[in-house]
This record gives C-alpha cells, sequence and structure tokens, in this order.
C-alpha cells in the first residue's frame, strides 16, 4: 500500500519529537532534512541509474539503518554522511548537523536509542516513486516540515522560510509560464531555503535555469538540499550577503536575469556595513543608512535583463516613506519600472507579524508604461493557528486579477501616473489612497426611527439578491408609504420563506445542475488516473473550468465555489489521486489492517472490525469508505439495521423514563439502588432477594423494570447480531469488486457527491448574508419613538403605582 501524505506527515512528526526535547526547531530541522535527504537520494539511486547525485558504498541510508543500536551510532552517521558528501562536493552542505553532539542529543544510550528510533521511522518512508516535480509528496513533506520549523522557530529564526501560498503567488505573477525556455535565467538574491526558486522554476513546462544567493550559512545548505530533493541538482546557489558581495557579477556590473523572486529580510539597518562597491546599483537613489529595503530592490532591478521582470516581498513602508526613499519610489516611477503593487493581509510570514506587500518590477516597455496596476488583497485569507493563511481562492482570484488586468470594485484597479504623480499624492504608493476597500458605512435612518418602517434604499442596497429572485422582494415585503417598507412576515420565518421560495430552489437545483455537468465534463479524466498523471496539472484545469463555470452565476462567488472543490482536493482527493497513481485502482480500493506504531506515535482508527474482543481484526479502507459500499450494495440490509436501532433506542429510552419516575427517594426501585445508582444487575439481585416475602407493588415494579432491561438488551443485540453479518458482508465485497465498480464507487458516489454537497451548502450559505442584514433591518426599525413612548409611559405609571402601594407619594 503506497504511502498516504497524511501517514507520511505523522511519521515525519513522530520523528521530530526524538529530537524536540534536547534543542528548539532551528536546531533539530537540520537533522531531520539532512535524514530526509539521505534517505530520499539513497531511494532514488536505486531506481535511477542516471541519478545526479552519487550513492558511494558506506554512504548511504542503509548504512545508517545497519547502525541503528550500536554504542558508536552518532559517529558512525556522521562518517556515513561525510562519504555521501565527499563523493557529490557537498562538504558544509548535508553534514552540518552533528549527529555525535551529547548536548543536544544525549549521552551514552539515550543517543543511542533516540537516533536508532529515528533512523526506524525514516526507513519506513519509501520515495523510490516519489518525482520531483511539484506535485509529489516530498516536495509537500519538504514544504510541510518547512513551515511548522518555521512556526516552531517563532519570529526571530523563521525567516528562512517563504510561506508556499505566497511563493506560488510570486511565480504566477513575475511572468514564468508555458513558453518560458530552460536557458532563461531565474535569480533570488536572498534565497532562503530555496522555496521561491522551486516554485517560479515550477512554472516553466521544461524547468529554468536556477540562481540563488543566501547569506546564513545554514540556511544556504538548507537551499542546496532543496534544490537536490527537487531535481534542481544543477542550480547554482552562492553564499554570501548579497548587498556588499554579491557573486553574480561580471566586472564592474551584476549579471543581469530574465526573472528575479525575493522575499529579502525586511527593513535591515546594518544592509551597507562593509559595502565598499555599489555595482551601479543606487543611479536612482542610495537607500537611508539605517533601511535596506531599496537596497534589495534596487540590486534586483539592476539585475534584471532589459526585458526582466521581478516580484519582491517588501513591508508596506517601500510605498509611503519620505525622504531618500521617496526619491528613489519617483524615479523609478518616473522610469516605468514599476508594474503593480499587491498589497497582502498581515501575519503571514514567520519573521514578522506586519503586513507586507508584493512589488512587482518590468523593464519591458518600462518608458510607455502610463499607470501602476494595484491590487489590495489584505482581507483575502483564513486564519491557521497563530499565523494566518492564503486559501486557494486567494491565490486563485490575485492571479487572475493581476493577469487579467481586471478592475475590482474595493479591490483592484489600474491606477494612472497622472493620479500617482498629482501634488496631493506627490508618487505616494500607499494602496488605501487609491484603493478604499473598506466596506459601506451603515446609516441609521432617523425618520424610520421616528415613524417605523424599513427603509427602501436599505434594501436597494441589496439588488443582487433581487436582481436573481426578482418576486423574492414583493413576498417579503409591502409598501409602508413612499420610501419605506414593513416586512410581510415575522422575522424569525425569513430564512424558511427563502428556502421555501420556487427562484431560490430553481437557483439551487441550476447550481447543482452546473456541478454535475462540470463533472461529467472531467470524469473521463479522473478515471484514466494512473501512474503517468501530473495530480497538480490535472486539478489545475479541473478547477479553472469550474471557476469558469460559475463566472456568469449571478450572488454566487466563483472563487468561495472554487474553495470548496479545492479544500476537498487537499483533505482528500490528493491523498486518493496518489493511492491510485502508486498502486492501480484495484490495489488502492483493497481493506488493509491498521497500523499499530508506537514508535512513530501512529495508531489509526479502524474503518471497520471483524469479530469481537482481543480476536477482533480491524481494518482501514484508505480509498473506499464502508459507508460507500453499503449504500450502493446493502442499502436494504442498512435500513433494516436502522429500523432495529430505532427500537433499540425506543427501549433504551423506556428503561431511562420508567428509572427516572420509581429510581427516587420512597419509590418503588428506591431499595435497589447503591450510591444512587441502580442497573439490572442491580434490579435482578433486589428481586431475588424480596421474591417471596416482599412488597408486591415493589416486586411487579422490579420484575417490570426486569422486562424493559430485557427487552432493551434483546434489542441492541439483534442490531449487534446483523451490523457484525453487514460489515463481513462488506469486507467481503471489497474482494470482489472490479475495476469499473471501484471507478463508479470514488469517482460518482464519493468524488462528485461530495463537491455537488459542498457547492449546495455555499448556494445556501449566500442566503444567510441575506437573512442577517433583513433581520438586522427588521429589528432596528421595529419599534418607532412613539412605541417607545407608551411603553415608557405603561412602566412609570406601574412605578407610581407601586409607590402608591408603600405609602410613598410621587
Amino acid at each position: 500500500m503506497a504511502l498516504k501524505k497524511s501517514d507520511l506527515y505523522s511519521s515525519l512528526w513522530a520523528s521530530c519529537d526524538q529530537l524536540r526535547g534536547g534543542m528548539d526547531a532551528s536546531q533539530y530541522k537540520d537533522y531531520i532534512l539532512t535524514l530526509l535527504f539521505v534517505k530520499y537520494v539513497s531511494d532514488k539511486a536505486k531506481i535511477d541509474a542516471n541519478s545526479l547525485i552519487e550513492v558511494p558504498a558506506g554512504g548511504s541510508f542503509d548504512d545508517m539503518l545497519a547502525a541503528k543500536g550500536d554504542k558508536e551510532i552518532g559517529d558512525r552517521f556522521n562518517k556515513i554522511i561525510a562519504k555521501l558528501a565527499e563523493a557529490n562536493d557537498l562538504r558544509n552542505v548535508i553534514d552540518q548537523a552533528d549527529f555525535n553532539d551529547e548536548e543536544k542529543l544525549g549521552k551514552g544510550k539515550e543517543m543511542q536509542d533516540r537516533l536508532s528510533k529515528l533512523v526506524t521511522i525514516f526507513n519506513d518512508l519509501d520515495f523510490r516513486g516519489s518525482r520531483a516535480e511539484g506535485d509529489d509528496l516530498l516536495g509537500d513533506a519538504y514544504e510541510y516540515l518547512m513551515r511548522h520549523f518555521a512556526t516552531e522557530s517563532g519570529k526571530s529564526k523563521g525567516q528562512f522560510y517563504t510561506p508556499a501560498e505566497v511563493s506560488r503567488i510570486l511565480a504566477k505573477v513575475v511572468g514564468v509560464g508555458p513558453n518560458t525556455r530552460q536557458d532563461q535565467t531565474v535569480y533570488d538574491p536572498a534565497c532562503g531555503s530555496g522555496s521561491l526558486l522551486l516554485k517560479a522554476a515550477a512554472e516553466a513546462p521544461r524547468g529554468m535555469t536556477v540562481y540563488g544567493q543566501e547569506k546564513d550559512n545554514a540556511t544556504w545548505a538548507l537551499s542546496r538540499m532543496n534544490m537536490i530533493l527537487h531535481g534542481n541538482e544543477i542550480a547554482t546557489i552562492e553564499k554570501g550577503d548579497t548587498i556588499t558581495n554579491p557573486q553574480y557579477t561580471k566586472g564592474d556590473h551584476l549579471r543581469t536575469f530574465d526573472y528575479i523572486v525575493m522575499n529579502p529580510p525586511f527593513s535591515v539597518k546594518s544592509w551597507n556595513n562593509g559595502l565598499e562597491h555599489d555595482y551601479g546599483r543606487f543611479e536612482y537613489g542610495r537607500p537611508p543608512e539605517k533601511n535596506g529595503d531599496y537596497a534589495f530592490l534596487l540590486h534586483a532591478l539592476t539585475s534584471l535583463k532589459s526585458t526582466g521582470k521581478a516580484a519582491i516581498i517588501l513591508p508596506h513602508g517601500v510605498l509611503f516613506r519620505g525622504h531618500a526613499e521617496a526619491t528613489i519610489r519617483r524615479n523609478l516611477l518616473k522610469r516605468g519600472f514599476v508594474k503593480a503593487i499587491i498589497g497582502l493581509p498581515a501575519n503571514l510570514f514567520y519573521g514578522t507579524g506586519i503586513p507586507a506587500c508584493i512589488v512587482v518590477l518590468d523593464k519591458e516597455n518600462a518608458p510607455a508604461r502610463t499607470g501602476v496596476f494595484m491590487i489590495d488583497a489584505s482581507k483575502g485569507f483564513m486564519k491557521d493557528g497563530n499565523k494566518n493563511r492564503l486559501r486557494s481562492q486567494d491565490i486563485h482570484k490575485i492571479v487572475d486579477t493581476f493577469n487579467k488586468q481586471v478592475e475590482i470594485d474595493r479591490y483592484s484597479r489600474m491606477v494612472p501616473m497622472s493620479e500617482i504623480a498629482d501634488p496631493k499624492n506627490d508618487y505616494n504608493l500607499n494602496i488605501p489612497r487609491y484603493i478604499d476597500s473598506s466596506e459601506p458605512e451603515d446609516l441609521q435612518d432617523l425618520h424610520a426611527h421616528l415613524h417605523g418602517g424599513i427603509p427602501n434604499a436599505d434594501l436597494d442596497a441589496l439588488s443582487d439578491y433581487w436582481d436573481a429572485f426578482p418576486r423574492l422582494r414583493g413576498q417579503l415585503f409591502t409598501s409602508n408609504r413612499p420610501g419605506y417598507s414593513d416586512l410581510t412576515i415575522d422575522v424569525s420565518q425569513v430564512q424558511q420563506a427563502i428556502l421555501d421560495s420556487t427562484e431560490f430552489q430553481k437557483f439551487a437545483a441550476e447550481a447543482q445542475e452546473r456541478t454535475a455537468d462540470w463533472f461529467a465534463a472531467h470524469r473521463d479524466t479522473l478515471a484514466a488516473i494512473a501512474a503517468d498523471t501530473r495530480p497538480n496539472d490535472m486539478i489545475a484545469i479541473i478547477g479553472d473550468d469550474l471557476l469558469a463555470r460559475f463566472k456568469p452565476v449571478p450572488l454566487l462567488d466563483e472563487y468561495d465555489v472554487y474553495e470548496q472543490l479545492m479544500t476537498y482536493w487537499h483533505d482528500t482527493m490528493h491523498d486518493d489521486v496518489y493511492l491510485i497513481m502508486a498502486d492501480g485502482w484495484l490495489n488502492a480500493a483493497k481493506p488493509r489492517k491498521t497500523i499499530e506504531d508506537k514508535e512513530r506515535k501512529l495508531s489509526e482508527a479502524p474503518d471497520l472490525m471483524v469479530g469481537s474482543g482481543r480476536s477482533a481484526t480491524k481494518y482501514k479502507m484508505d480509498l473506499i469508505p464502508p459507508a460507500l459500499i453499503v449504500a450502493r450494495y446493502f442499502a436494504d440490509e442498512q435500513a433494516k439495521i436502522d429500523e432495529l436501532i430505532a427500537a433499540a433506542e425506543d427501549a433504551t429510552r423506556a428503561v431511562e423514563e420508567y428509572i427516572e419516575e420509581h429510581a427516587v427517594e420512597d419509590g418503588l426501585l428506591a431499595d435497589a439502588m447503591e450510591d444512587d445508582k441502580i442497573s439490572k444487575v442491580l434490579v435482578a439481585a433486589r428481586l431475588k432477594k424480596i421474591k417471596t416475602a416482599g412488597d408486591p407493588d415493589e416486586i411487579k415494579a422490579l420484575q417490570h423494570a426486569t422486562k424493559l432491561y430485557n427487552t432493551e438488551a434483546a434489542a441492541k443485540k439483534v442490531v449487534k447480531d446483523l451490523q457484525a453479518e453487514l460489515d463481513l458482508a462488506t469486507l467481503r465485497k471489497y474482494g470482489n469488486l472490479t475495476e469499473e465498480e471501484i471507478k463508479t464507487l470514488v469517482l460518482d458516489d464519493k468524488w462528485r457527491t461530495t463537491v455537488v454537497r459542498r457547492v449546495a451548502g455555499e448556494v445556501e450559505a449566500l442566503t444567510l448574508d441575506l437573512v442577517a442584514r433583513i433581520q438586522q433591518l427588521g429589528e432596528r426599525y421595529a419599534e418607532t419613538v412613539s412605541d417607545l413612548d407608551t411603553e415608557l409611559a405603561e412602566l412609570e405609571a406601574k412605578v407610581a403605582r407601586h409607590l402608591a402601594a408603600m405609602g410613598v407619594e410621587s
């Protein structure tokens, strides 16, 4: 059975648990990633004789596994890794972590046990089938680890990693695409662990020529490993400070590249320490002494070819700060180098919580550029622990909007250079100056408060709903007087009235039909999933088609619909596709026994259990949940069990009601209780004790309670027996499924049904905003000032009567 992404993550994080006690995440990541590297290249060498990484004798993961339990295991690990490093010119790259460090790994037996457990966990991972094309488990695993390491490292040490979601945006807006050639170059002057470079190169169908530079030695080593893990063995990653010691130079000038992506450290105060040569980078102005943001931007600009493009993540301050930075900004804008500004949500990055932006530079046609395209994407995100995270829909919307230059109210617009240069703006690029993304103010209507009725102006603001459901407004509202309306029903009935309306039901049916048609159009593609399928390409094609199909639908945001698909893809479909690719449809559908692995801290909940007690066999069905088998092949049997379960629940209720009535102080069952509790055993014992000489009423009550207990037990036994028979029949059915039956279960009963249901939920959810607004307006203007005056007078009269009754004159 192929390794699922979720299982891989469990194993990797269990390996982290083995180290967490002795060091923090910024340190133990080096150990975990080194082992991941050695395991991957060792597995790859077994199946690829042409692998660019040589795995010498005595330098493989198998050699590390052979050292398990050895008293000198740490020293042996170091020597094995050194051999692998020596054979591939990777000294000071993959040998950064000292596996014989007693301070971090413990002394003697502690180190021996810790490293033995660690290598055992990695031995279970099989990367022989992993591909370095951006959609494989290895890439996902690396991102998973880097994200968690960055989270645990905190603000001071989390800057080595750019969130994958942000990397994808830069890769897609910088201009790399289907027509990009292998010999075209992409460069990251502050490449960290290399994620930005890899994402950009992955956008080119045949890859690109990759260059990077990184100042921190450990992070540089991470980047080198990352390139190899993703099939970019020949990528050039240099070491050193990009500003003071750039490695890509030609005499007194910088080398130039086709594309640049970069997430430099924000606002570095010591950026020019040791700076001797500016390489012509500061012709448009010198950055301030205490802030290096523009030093990195100008380095990127100077490193671009005449048609080059760059996408750089920077703090918002670069858009509006004055003095030296204002001069640079003005010069760049006047020359047309700034193509776009994309504002991102706050708290996305691990090194800082401040909001950042993407500055897109484009030298091609710069003199003819007449404006800057701006996007305010600051509100599109989800919470993920203590960080914010971009969703699939947020990424897609940003990229679509940028690439198509679409103007969207309160989200994006092309800002003319004349407006930017206007004295009131003076080349300030602060996004709120040009895009007002705030929600319209909800104004109160004094006349409505005085005289009642809901202002028609507030109802008119809901015109998108009335356009989609033309008769609904007339059903919900009636005229009160010119300019004001009243609800025709109680506020509490509004949602049901909308759901029951023929217009809404037609709208929901059309959305369901549209989703079903979309799935039908791609069913053959999904049915053809095989070992050579590229999952990311496949989901991109069908996801884009879903977006396009819902774009013309009123009310529904097509990106919300798209998010439903992508959430399901990340949660379930990706694992399903990977299983099918690795094992084929027939084998992927086979049940397997659950994993109980204490070392990996992995204990799977069974999907199906046959037998009982210690002899029970627990099964996991990774691809086809048992419920789908039952629904398609054993619906009648399940219906019968459901009826019997209902009967058993009735029997249980009868017991509870009888006990509640009589198992009380002075009740007929009071003497059968112990410690204020009662049970079938206690009832039987009490009945046996008083059966011949007890109170007849108590005996009768005990006998009735016994009868109820027996009825309940019998009903539950019937359910248990029938469920056991159904479980066994279900398990046997798995062994008799044909490939076509498996495809029907997975494609139609699982994937199609789930996506249709999720989209239907999105359709129903859109009514909630309408209902909430109508309820708010209905309650806001439900009572007029006159009504309140009347109520106040009544309350005053009531108080006066109470005071008079107490002999107090008001």
